[in-house]
């Protein structure tokens, strides 16, 4: 919510006239199709296990790795909500590592399992602007937000790759792609006092 308004506010232009896909890029990763600043999907689902790969979570998987872990792995229960929450993500592709600054690094230094990790990850978050897009019949604004989103300009770069199609060019200055900081803690306080004072 933030986020949107400060993007609409950046462009001087109302809330209401814009198709946006806020992309919240940290430790915890998830995307968000925004029209006139309502939100109409979001990549995380029940949990914050869903949506795409994460520092530790896994993001979205098919049901049937489950049963497999299950029936032929025996994880039971608390054995899979470890796995899914603290060992999957960019660490289960890393040897452990989530740290996105720190992956940057070991893929630059040639570390192909770091490599494999950034480019899970910004295909994971591609696709799902994709389907977003469609699901918004097209976007006036891509918004990076987080501690990656807004640091990262290499995870922009690979996200954006490829989308040029759709006007979302990493680092032009003219285009649709914005990196903005959030302010999670304001805009929670926002939304509070507006609803002590509706009673």
């Amino acid at each position: 919510s933030y986020v949107s308004g400060q993007a609409a506010e950046f462009l001087g232009v109302p809330t209401d006239t814009l198709s946006q896909i806020v992309l919240h890029l940290g430790n915890g990763a998830s995307a968000s199709a925004i029209v006139g600043g309502r939100p109409v999907d979001t990549s995380m689902g029940l949990t914050p296990t869903g949506g795409v790969p994460m520092g530790t979570r896994s993001g979205d998987l098919d049901p049937g790795v489950l049963l497999y872990l299950m029936r032929v792995e025996h994880l039971d229960a608390d054995a899979l909500e470890t796995l899914l929450n603290r060992q999957s993500g960019l660490a289960g592709y890393a040897d452990g590592e989530s740290d996105m600054q720190a992956l940057e690094k070991r893929a630059a230094a040639g570390d192909a399992n770091a490599s494999l990790a950034l480019e899970a990850f910004a295909t994971a978050v591609r696709k799902t602007i994709g389907a977003y897009a469609a699901l918004l019949g097209g976007i006036d604004l891509l918004v990076f937000t987080g501690g990656i989103g807004e640091h990262s300009a290499e995870i922009r770069r690979r996200v954006c790759d490829g989308l040029a199609f759709m006007g979302l060019v990493e680092g032009d200055p003219a285009g649709k792609v914005r990196a903005i900081h959030t302010e999670e803690e304001k805009q929670i306080a926002r939304h509070c006092r507006a609803l002590l004072q509706a009673g």
